[in-house]
């Protein structure tokens, strides 16, 4: 009987051990607790990124405005700094050989012509001082004397001009007459009435054929003149050139002088 009781006490015993020595048992997370808890870890990381972002904002504007006074402080300096003029040196001038002839120039098929030119006349075998006349509409050519007449049924002149200069005898020439123009010299004076002769010019290297209307022209200042008649669709003129195509030592000049 006293084994029993013996026996009883130590397993009581031993029972009570083992109860004492086991840890409670922590109850799982439900599916509620877990979603609370990574809302809560979600909200607390997107706040310290939100705060390091406005940190870093704040630092770039600080940073930009150090940099816009920095720049103004070097504008200011260069500003104020004392500009030096860099002067190149002197070229050498070089002499510029002027010839006695100009080089004759063209513009597509048309040549230039000066304000003034020296003109060969074939039919008078002379060369004269010419007025390029872009105003008049048809060419002259100073002739004194003029004389009409028939000759085989045609109308020819006779005409002097002064091809010798104007303090020598004039020659006489004769040509054919190919018709007759009226000149409206201004409002208050008749017409007048010129007989027009075909004349074969050349002027430097270029020659031309046009209609020559003879006329007095003793009171002008160039013996031959030539209009737009004869320009068009051959010559351009350069009002503010004179002898492009060279000055001829014997030319007829000025008349009235």
């Amino acid at each position: 009987m006293l084994k029993q009781v013996l026996a009883l006490s130590v397993a009581a015993a031993l029972i009570s051990g083992c109860t004492a020595t086991q840890k409670p048992m922590t109850p799982p997370l439900t599916n509620a607790e877990l979603n609370s808890s990574l809302v809560n870890t979600q909200t607390v990381v997107i706040d310290a990124i939100n705060a390091q972002c406005a940190q870093q904002s704040v630092e770039i504007s600080a940073l930009s405005a150090e940099m816009r006074k920095l720049k103004t402080q070097v504008s200011t300096a260069m500003a104020e700094r004392p500009k030096t003029i860099v002067m190149p040196p002197p070229q050498r001038v070089r002499p510029i050989a002027i010839p006695d002839q100009c080089s004759e120039a063209t513009i597509g098929e048309k040549f230039i012509l000066g304000e003034v030119e020296s003109v060969y006349v074939d039919e008078v075998k002379a060369k004269f001082a010419t007025r390029i006349d872009t105003g008049a509409e048809s060419s002259s050519l100073d002739a004194r004397n003029i004389v009409l007449f028939e000759r085989d049924g045609v109308q020819w002149a006779r005409y002097d001009v002064m091809t010798n200069g104007i303090d020598q005898p004039a020659n006489t020439f004769e040509s054919k007459v190919e018709k007759f123009v009226r000149i409206k010299q201004d409002v208050d004076s008749d017409d007048d009435r010129r007989p027009v002769i075909h004349a074969h010019l050349k002027i430097g290297k270029y020659s031309a054929e046009t209609d020559l209307n003879l006329v007095d022209r003793s009171h002008l200042d160039y013996p031959l003149l030539l209009g737009r008649k004869f320009m068009k669709d051959i010559a351009v003129v350069d009002v503010g050139q004179i002898y492009i195509h060279g000055k001829a030592k014997d030319q007829i000049t000025t008349l009235n002088k």
